[in-house]
């Protein structure tokens, strides 16, 4: 005697055997599937609710307008009241411009899904979910680094508006002067009051830090009851719970640019890698040198920031190279990376070239750029992302299904990131010198 199935994957008890429409068997699963991203998503991107956030329709880029400060006077008998004589507030503009695409994606085959002990398809949706928010939130965290370094876009004659702030944490460049309790509890009181005399609002005020720098302040709250004394228990032992310095709520993530890297795999003074696309100049465009070695182009670019599979546009200023689209093929070490040439020759070592990584559209600065970093303070207004995609999810279904006996699991997001009110970043850093502009 057959069994009465329970039809978890059919719509009303749908009796189809298809991959479509009503008489999908697996209609359930993929909006199972969905949710899994989403919250993959959001459980691990905390910088969009942070900062100002925009939709993009039927553009390319958004702009934002700065006004300035004004004066004001007293009035004298009899005169008219014609508007201040400098004819103020002055006015700037700021533009976000869109990045490519980005897409995260995986295939499933329909056997591995039947012979798999656990649920395949809920944990590749959370990686996927995963990998676009840590995307997202680098671009951010960057970008607000680099509104720390910028002076106002309000430059007119006559009028002073703020500009970003560099903390300097300690005068020696390394991990343990980075999570000093001590030195990051002196350095928020001082951001607190720079970010008080600059006009910036006290409402939404926020700081991000390195996991470890989190921690060390925890640890230190019997010196400077940083956690809630309610729950100081529960909050030593969930590494949760510090409540705010000087009225700044306090974040952790590993997707700041903690001394040029993203996270480590075991201490901060491990080699480490700075993950994920990198760029180094306001153009977008990384000068370098190259060698070419029969197909094989070797890329030379200190603190270069790519990884294996990324893709860069490159460009041969000299010598024989081609120029065009490539993925990168390996990293040796990082300060060189290879790609393979759709011809062959002999470059000598040396050879000048550009590359700019494929996609990016906004300046995000390379891992050189931010090796004295080591955390961030800031305001809602301090940086801006625009969205014309917000994360989606897509899969294959119908005849494609069918001929490949699976379905393609598709995570996209269109964005793109920069700085907005300079005034209201801080950068933490460590070092003799104040990371450089870009």
């Amino acid at each position: 005697m057959n069994t009465n199935q329970v039809g978890v994957g059919r719509i009303n008890l749908s009796t189809g055997i298809g991959y479509d429409g009503a008489a999908d068997k697996y209609a359930t699963y993929l909006k199972l599937f969905s949710g899994e991203m989403f919250k993959g998503f959001q459980h691990n991107a905390i910088a969009r609710d942070l900062v100002t956030k925009r939709t993009l329709k039927n553009g390319k880029s958004l702009q934002f307008i700065y006004t300035g400060r004004m004066t004001s006077s007293y009035h004298q008998p009899g005169t008219p009241i014609l508007g201040n004589a400098d004819k103020a507030p002055p006015v700037a503009e700021k533009t976000i411009v869109m990045d490519d695409l980005l897409v995260s994606s995986a295939f499933v085959y329909d056997l591995d899904e039947t012979l798999a002990h656990y649920e395949l398809r809920g944990e590749i949706s959370r990686k996927i979910g995963y990998a676009l928010a840590e995307n997202y939130d680098r671009k951010i965290f960057r970008s607000l680094a680099r509104g720390a370094r910028a002076a106002s876009p309000i430059s007119a004659t006559g009028f002073a508006e703020p500009g970003g702030t560099q903390i300097q944490l300690n005068s020696t460049a390394n991990a343990t002067q980075a999570t000093s309790a001590s030195n990051l509890v002196n350095g928020f009181f001082e951001a607190a009051s720079v970010l008080d005399e600059k006009g910036v609002s006290s409402d939404g005020r926020v700081a991000v830090l390195n996991p470890r720098q989190y921690y060390a302040l925890i640890q230190a709250t019997g010196d400077g009851g940083l956690i809630n004394r309610d729950v100081q228990g529960s909050s030593l032992q969930s590494g949760d719970g510090v409540v705010s310095i000087a009225g700044i709520k306090i974040y952790k993530s590993m997707n700041i640019p903690f001394l040029g890297k993203f996270g480590t795999t075991a201490t901060p003074t491990n080699a480490g890698d700075f993950v994920g696309p990198t760029m180094d100049s306001a153009s977008g465009t990384v000068t370098a040198t190259y060698a070419r070695s029969s197909a094989t182009i070797t890329i030379t670019k200190t603190a270069h920031g790519i990884s294996v599979g990324d893709k860069i546009t490159f460009t041969a200023t000299a010598g024989g190279g081609t120029t065009g689209v490539y993925t990168v093929a390996s990293v040796p070490d990082a300060n060189t990376f290879t790609i393979t040439d759709t011809a062959s020759g002999t470059v000598s070592g040396g050879t000048a070239c550009t590359y700019a990584i494929f996609g990016i559209n906004n300046s995000y600065g390379d891992s050189g750029a931010f090796a004295g970093s080591c955390g961030l303070i800031f305001q809602k207004e301090g940086a801006g992302v625009v969205e014309a995609i917000g994360p989606q999810v897509q899969t294959t279904n119908g005849d494609i299904s069918v001929v490949y006996q699976g379905d393609v699991i598709l995570g996209r997001l269109a964005m793109g990131a920069d700085y907005l009110n300079p005034a209201a970043c801080v950068e933490l850093y460590v070092g003799s010198s104040a990371p450089a502009a870009f």
